[in-house]
């Protein structure tokens, strides 16, 4: 059973207005758009049958911040540039008005016999914006007079023509014939068009004269039915929401095998060609699509066409059309079908066509046929699913009949034409193989208008390096295959590479800046991030809850310093006490960098080990919030706050936040990144007793969740008998390693209690600058890692451990070795072999971590303190119950 969705637009730029769902919907599927332009899917569910628009904008933000990015980058570029670019600048910067000289534009709508459809469709065309539009129906073989009667009486700016040759590609070829426009822009008589649809299309045709194809985004006009629903499940028509160029490079050259799967380019209800293109390549093949046994193929083998001839293909997904798919399960099911029996037509054709694909089209059949086909198949076999088999079944049968319907579908339109309308393969490839591996060098300059590269057509790639007011801001590689770059197609690559990195802040704190004002201008237009946060999240926890801040250090004055400055900085309406353990006191280095801090509070551990250190640092605090943190972060001023809001739920017992490199300047930490990083990702999510028994065979993956770098916990859990204070023989300065913070998440959620990974509450992390050091920080890692899984073994029973040991650990090794001989992973065999030492070493290192803790003693059991800090001296901030206001 499927309930009926409301398929709406929201635009983010405009007044926000809830949407009304009356009657039975229960979810509504809303397309974002920015500036008019699409940028993905959010779905909500319905309540007291409405969507309130906040609930809109704040998942919008969530779910697509890159796209909301590129767009307000690309806008920036795209208009008039500042002397710097700051992010009021992105913010601030109007969508540009596009200027470009637009060609004559013909739609063509070719139709049979769906009057109604066909009336909906005109009617949404008639509202095209567009200076220089022609409208052009096609009426296909009709059985009756009734769509020329409805186009002569009810659509005076239509123009009609009739082609009685049966079938969708005869059709489309009348239109080449009739249209008076430089260009043609096809789309059927089941969709209604966008107002902006055309202008989106022409743009990339006025701007890039090697552009001789641009398909776009076509998105459901509703989801009412079953039929529906389930052909959007299945993958609908929709290609994404990103503009993509596509180009095979000198004429007649092979394209890439991936090309040759046509249908990724887009559909024949939303393509526009140069109409000039068809006098070199020959028009559409009238043996394949509807109106033909084939049922289909022409769009697809048309795209084809256009790239195995060396011109460029770009997919739009600005120019937006509305499909209006199928509603009986029985059309739908007859479509799928079609649609198997057309792609085979395709490659059958494609294969007779052009004798150098031949394998590859065999190739790409039968992988379709067990990929696509029969392992969905077995797929609905093997576990549950809504998508009924029958379907897959129907497009796999599908496939099988078109193996042999080209060949007759031919023979018929043989005898309707001549052969200028049938199969024309590309002229010859002129290869120049001692330029293959030339690399073209081109700089430009944000702060100047962004040119065309018209001078890299001997070259198969450029390398662009891109500058600000003459300052390196990064570079760019564009797979141009010996064509020119045009201006967009360089603004989209630098949008999309660079992003917030052209903007002119410090690149420690940026990402986080930058987007902070992003969400300001986009939810509540004219209100400060910071102001609106700490709003939200007073409402969520007591102001009389205070917390204490826990920072372990050893002999790091700087990066301590550093830490401490940034602790200074927070914006936070509560008392708030600062402790910082000492873990080699004899060296005398930390006293004096804590002595610039008043109010911060310094006590000592001589026994070394980080959770020795912290355990300290616990047993000092007073509040009823434990903050732990490294002296090798630093924090922004809404961090704490971000933190601890989720304790305002009763079942919340330890937060952790995503923990973000300060820098990636050398090899060691571009390839600490590339190991895998601190951070958890940018999605709040919880871990609780389901989770933690959820897997079988290997153990919680508890290291998924944070780390004490970033971490909070009620005071209450360290005197918990079942969890305790931090295990004293895990954790950095121990032979084991570390796996102190692993393991304390694993009894928190083994005892029933609930973690919350809280992505807003960032740090930003120092990784270390050298190889050595990222050596052993790998080998200890790895040590931890494993000292971890033999504590839950041994001290916990938990058998599970055994299995990430002798089955996980060895095959995500062999995943990433199999990963970087494949080439998908800059991550080097040597890192590989020093995690593999560390993990051997693991079993010895826990055993003398134990010996260690046996002969030093563990810590004293927690006892919380009886009194809470008034506001520390050193706090900059005022107390108001009214509102958080940063002095």
């Amino acid at each position: 059973m499927f309930d009926p969705i409301k398929v709406v637009d929201f635009e983010l730029s405009g007044a926000p207005k809830p949407i009304d769902c009356p009657g039975a919907y229960k979810t509504v599927k809303v397309l974002i758009r920015l500036h008019g332009e699409p940028i993905g899917y959010v779905q909500l569910p319905v309540v007291a049958q409405a969507c309130s628009a906040r609930d809109i904008r704040k998942a919008a933000l969530k779910q697509h911040s890159a796209a909301i990015t590129r767009h307000l980058v690309r806008d920036l570029l795209s208009g008039s540039r500042p002397t710097n670019f700051s992010t009021q600048d992105l913010v601030d910067t109007p969508h540009p008005a596009n200027s470009a000289q637009w060609p004559t534009v013909t739609v063509a709508v070719c139709t049979r016999d769906r009057t109604a459809d066909l009336a909906c469709c005109l009617e949404a065309l008639e509202h095209l914006d567009y200076p220089s539009l022609e409208i052009l129906v096609v009426d296909n073989a009709p059985s009756s007079d009734a769509t020329e009667q409805l186009v002569k009486t009810g659509h005076s700016g239509v123009r009609y023509v009739r082609e009685e040759r049966p079938g969708l590609d005869w059709a489309r070829n009348r239109a080449i014939k009739e249209a008076k426009g430089e260009i043609i822009a096809y789309t059927d008589d089941d969709v209604v068009v966008d107002p902006g649809w055309v202008r989106a299309l022409a743009a990339l045709f006025a701007e890039d004269p090697d552009v001789m194809a641009v398909t776009g985004l076509v998105v459901p006009y509703e989801l009412e039915t079953e039929a529906q629903i389930l052909f959007e499940m299945y993958g609908g028509f929709g290609r994404g929401f990103e503009r993509k160029w596509y180009r095979v490079g000198l004429k007649g050259e092979r394209p890439r095998l991936i090309y040759q799967g046509a249908g990724q380019f887009g559909t024949g209800a939303n393509m526009a060609y140069r109409r000039s293109v068809f006098e070199g390549i020959g028009d559409f093949d009238p043996a394949l699509d509807v109106g033909t046994v084939t049922n289909g193929g022409g769009d697809l083998e048309m795209f084809f066409r256009v790239l195995k001839s060396g011109y460029t293909l770009v997919y739009e997904p600005a120019a937006i059309v509305r499909h209006r798919h199928r509603r009986e399960y029985t059309q739908l099911r007859t479509q799928l079908m079609n649609n198997g029996t057309g792609l085979y037509s395709y490659f059958v054709r494609s294969a007779q066509a052009y004798s150098d694909e031949r394998l590859s089209f065999v190739f790409l059949g039968v992988w379709w046929l067990l990929y696509w086909g029969l392992a969905r198949l077995a797929g609905t076999f093997m576990r549950p699913t809504r998508f009924p088999r029958d379907l897959v079944w129907a497009e796999i049968w599908g496939s099988l009949i078109g193996l042999g319907r080209y060949s007759q579908a031919a023979r018929t339109a043989m005898t309707l034409t001549d052969t200028r309308s049938l199969a024309r393969t590309p002229h010859a490839p002129h290869r120049l193989p001692d330029r293959r591996w030339r690399t073209a060098i081109r700089t430009v300059d944000i702060s100047e208008p962004l040119p065309a590269l018209s001078d890299v057509a001997d070259y198969p790639r450029t390398v662009v390096f891109v500058n600000s007011q003459g300052l390196s801001v990064g570079k760019v590689v564009i797979k141009n295959s010996f064509k020119p770059i045009s201006a967009s197609e360089l603004l989209d690559m630098i949008a999309n590479t660079l992003g917030l990195l052209l903007m002119d802040h410090d690149r420690s704190m940026s990402m986080d800046f930058v987007w902070a004002d992003i969400l300001a201008a986009l939810s509540k237009p004219g209100t400060r991030v910071e102001s609106q946060e700490t709003a939200e999240l007073k409402e969520m926890l007591p102001l009389g809850v205070p917390v204490s801040i826990v920072v372990g250090t050893c002999d790091r004055p700087d990066d301590l310093r550093r830490c401490l400055h940034s602790l200074m900085a927070q914006v936070s309406p509560r008392s708030v006490e600062i402790v910082v353990a000492d873990n080699n006191p004899d060296s005398v280095v930390t006293p004096s960098v804590v002595a610039e801090f008043p109010g911060v509070r310094l006590v000592n551990e001589r026994r070394k080990g980080a959770s020795y250190a912290r355990n300290c640092g616990i047993a000092a605090t007073t509040g009823e919030i434990v903050v732990t943190v490294d002296d090798d972060v630093t924090v922004p001023t809404g961090w704490l706050e971000a933190l601890v809001a989720p304790f305002a739920r009763a079942d919340v017992m330890s937060v952790t936040g995503n923990i973000l490199p300060l820098e990636i300047e050398t090899k060691a930490q571009y390839l600490f990144e590339e190991y895998g990083g601190l951070g958890r990702g940018f999605d709040r999510f919880e871990a609780d007793s389901d989770w933690f028994q959820r897997s079988r065979i290997y153990s919680a993956p508890t290291w998924l969740l944070g780390g004490t770098a970033n971490a909070a916990f009620r005071a209450t859990l360290f005197a918990n008998p079942e969890i305790g204070m931090l295990d004293e023989a895990l954790g950095p300065g121990m032979p084991s390693g570390v796996g102190e913070d692993t393991y304390i998440f694993y009894k928190i959620l083994k005892s029933g209690h609930r973690l919350v990974y809280e992505s807003r509450a960032y740090v930003w992390h120092r990784h270390r600058r050298a190889i050595g050091a990222l050596r052993r920080q790998i080998y200890n890692y790895s040590k931890g890692h494993v000292s971890y899984h033999l504590t839950t073994l041994i001290v916990d029973h938990d058998l599970r451990a055994a299995g990430r040991m002798l089955i996980g650990l060895p095959r995500a090794h062999a995943w990433r070795v199999v990963r970087r001989l494949l080439g998908r992973s800059e991550y080097p065999l040597w890192l590989i072999l020093v995690e593999i030492a560390g993990n051997i070493a693991g079993p010895l290192g826990l055993l003398r971590s134990r010996m260690r803790v046996q002969r030093e003693g563990r810590s004293e059991p927690y006892a919380s303190g009886s009194t809470y800090l008034a506001i520390p001296e050193w706090l900059p901030v005022e107390v108001s119950q009214e509102a958080n206001v940063k002095v």
